[in-house]
């Protein structure tokens, strides 16, 4: 199955498939320096009600020395927390948003032999300008994870956030 997007001011849904087997994969949605590899590392208690940490460090998401745009620059180093809603290790991980004021986001991993399907649904969004932000946002780091999960290396993690960006823009048009 091919990788897909889809796009609507209120919900976004990504399928990726992953070279690796599931019990590989999990992890790197609940542990805090695997998860900083491809998205944001923070303290996670696994379990309904509790605590997914995220630091905002996307230094770490470039294997070059590569600039924070301006942009996104005064975000560097924020630290905040989600709410797990639903967790089923190692299928399934759901959690609140901006404490659910941006919906929320569930990650769904499905063995496929030795690789993992992973659907990636953020429902609740605000509107076309979320779903243009958090487009690119998704795209970006689903990107990295598939490239960590393989083995290789990501040159400039903000040019792969460009590219969903525009991917995001143009799918909302």
């Amino acid at each position: 199955m091919a990788d897909s997007d889809s796009f609507t001011p209120q919900q976004l849904r990504f399928e990726r498939t992953l070279d690796a087997p599931i019990e590989t994969v999990w992890p790197y949605l609940v542990d805090e320096k695997l998860r900083a590899r491809w998205f944001m590392g923070g303290p996670t208690e696994p379990h309904v009600g509790g605590k997914l940490g995220l630091t905002f460090n996307h230094a770490n998401l470039s294997d070059g020395d590569v600039p924070t745009p301006e942009k996104y620059a005064k975000n560097v180093g924020k630290s905040w927390h989600e709410t797990i809603t639903r967790i089923e290790p190692p299928h399934l991980l759901a959690f609140t948003w901006d404490n659910g004021a941006a919906g929320e986001v569930t990650i769904e991993l499905t063995a496929q032999g030795d690789r993992t399907r992973l659907v990636l649904t953020h429902t609740g969004l605000r509107g076309a300008d979320d779903a243009r932000n958090f487009g690119g946002g998704w795209g970006s780091h689903l990107a990295v994870l598939q490239t960590r999960i393989a083995g290789g290396k990501v040159a400039d993690f903000w040019e792969l956030h460009r590219q969903a960006e525009a991917k995001a823009v143009a799918a909302l048009a």
